[in-house]
């Protein structure tokens, strides 16, 4: 039976050339496949045996997966969530010099509401921008926008005060919008970043986030109460948050180039080919000619039965086989259509439409309340500092619901967007700690106290979980594309969210207890706290 085999298949193939080593390929149809020569040079390396390979493996790939020893890059990542926030934090969480400064204005609301504009407008942009920028030029612009703001008011408000108060308000506001679009490009680019390694990393750069909220309230509060001198602890404040954000940049720089994170993200791309389906669906015929071949081995003849898509008979030492298979697409070098964007758009968009709605709700509800409601509460015994510790309250809680938001549970959509829904009980809640003016309802400061650490943890949680699963219910090749459109999703619940708050300031400044005067906002610490 195997000579019979053998005899069919010299039967069907061309003249041999024993005394060239050379593969020839005759084809019905035109595509020329990167695989053949790729297949060719593997037969000539194992001395004429064909050798079968699974897509998107080579023999780099048949090294060890590197791991991620002592958790380096999972801190790195982390830090990364930190360097995207930390700018936007450091503008809005001096509360009580921007009370100062502005008396009487809306300055916290006004850099909310700039912010989250101005990031939608980013978000969607990196999101179109996705296949035709590079993953770390995207995120080196980021950081590069975040940092130079923060250096300018630093050094050109703060420090030497060069503007009038009319200009100076008006540079923050532009400097607010220039760290909006850097910090959201670096947020978005991340998403696809980590979507593209172990989910925990995702995990890990989502609690950053909420790291970035502690570290900068906590910085806030000891340069408050270390240095009386505003303008002086407001400066240090500030240099602190640069440092902060330099460190988490030159730890993207270093993190990238390591093996871990060139496995994950290669593995990945290598697997994404922008494809156009030919007109012709008929199957291909073609016969290789190795002369330098020998006869395959037995075992080969089961790879070839399972495949399903090849049947490559067994040859003498001529090395001549016959191969049957379904046209493969071929590749385009070129950028894709608009139309195969929005089409591999819509395919991630049926996966994680359930999750997409479950995190806009999560942060639409909590940019009603933070940080523009939440700053205007007041207390004659605490002053200033009740919107200081209230927000300091909501980032260590918020960062706690990020950690519990790497517990093992298999949440479906659809109940994520149902509990997210349930935390609209806190725009009551936090209402009545400001209304009736004059004397809220809540009128204790332990009550938005307990409030903002409530809803610290579940925004941590319900603002995490549903960013995780995402890029789970999606192929490898989508991930960052996934990641990405979380984020949209994400920045419209913000944008949302901000804007029901700006609507909702004039509640707000009016509830000011009688007790209170600018000249005693920046009381230092009250003996009875």
């Amino acid at each position: 039976m195997p000579s019979q085999r053998r005899d069919s298949a010299k039967e069907m193939s061309p003249t041999l050339t024993p005394e060239v080593n050379v593969v020839t390929s005759f084809s019905f149809d035109s595509y020329q496949l990167e695989e053949d020569e790729l297949q060719a040079r593997i037969n000539q390396q194992a001395d004429g045996v064909l050798t079968f390979m699974e897509p998107g493996k080579d023999a780099g790939c048949s090294s060890p997966e590197p791991q991620d020893r002592y958790h380096g890059i999972y801190f790195a990542m982390l830090l990364a969530g930190v360097g995207f926030l930390l700018p936007y934090n450091s503008f809005i969480t001096d509360v009580d010099y921007l009370h100062h400064k502005y008396p009487g204005t809306s300055i916290v609301f006004d850099m909310s509401l700039t912010y989250i504009l101005v990031a939608l407008a980013a978000v969607i942009l990196n999101n179109a921008l996705v296949e035709l920028l590079s993953l770390h030029m995207r995120i080196t612009v980021g950081y590069l926008f975040a940092l130079g703001p923060l250096l300018f008011i630093g050094i050109c408000d703060i420090w030497l005060e060069l503007f009038t108060l009319r200009q100076s308000y008006a540079i923050n506001l532009i400097a607010i919008g220039v760290v909006a679009f850097g910090c959201t490009v670096q947020q978005s680019s991340f998403y696809g970043y980590t979507g593209m390694l172990p989910k925990r990393y995702t995990q890990g750069v989502m609690t950053g986030e909420s790291t970035a909220g502690v570290v900068i309230s906590l910085s806030r509060i000891f340069t408050k109460l270390l240095l009386p001198v505003e303008k002086e602890s407001t400066l240090i404040f500030f240099i602190i948050s640069i440092s902060l954000e330099l460190m988490c940049f030159v730890l993207h720089l270093l993190v990238k180039q390591t093996d871990f994170v060139k496995f994950h993200t290669t593995l990945t791309k290598e697997k994404v080919t922008w494809t156009k389906e030919p007109s012709d669906k008929s199957f291909r015929y073609r016969v290789h000619l190795n002369s330098m071949a020998e006869e395959a081995k037995p075992e080969n003849e089961e790879n070839d039965h399972s495949n399903g898509l090849e049947l490559q008979p067994e040859s003498d030492a001529g090395g001549t086989y016959m191969r049957f298979d379904v046209p493969t697409p071929k590749v385009k070098n070129s950028w894709p259509s608009f139309k195969d964007m929005m089409f591999h758009r819509y395919l991630v968009l049926r996966m994680i439409w359930a999750h997409m709605l479950s995190i806009a709700v999560t942060y639409f509800i909590t940019l009603c309340l933070f940080p523009g409601l939440e700053s205007e509460i007041r207390n004659c015994t605490l002053g200033e500092w009740l919107p200081i510790l209230i927000m300091a309250i909501f980032n260590l809680s918020d960062f706690v619901g990020k950690i519990l938001a790497a517990l093992p549970v298999d949440w479906s959509g659809t109940n994520l967007f149902i509990c997210s829904s349930i935390r609209v009980v806190f725009i009551p809640l936090f209402i009545m700690c400001v209304y009736p003016s004059g004397r809220p309802t809540f009128s204790h400061p332990a009550w938005p106290c307990i409030f903002s650490l409530l809803m610290g943890i579940s925004n941590g949680y319900f603002g995490s979980v549903p960013m995780i699963l995402a890029v789970r219910q999606v192929v490898p090749e989508q991930r960052e594309l996934a990641g990405n459109t979380m984020t949209v999703s994400y920045m419209t619940g913000l944008t949302l969210g901000s804007a029901v708050a700006y609507s909702a300031y004039n509640l707000a400044s009016t509830s000011h207890i009688v007790c209170f005067h600018t000249e005693t906002y920046n009381s230092s610490l009250p003996p009875e706290f």
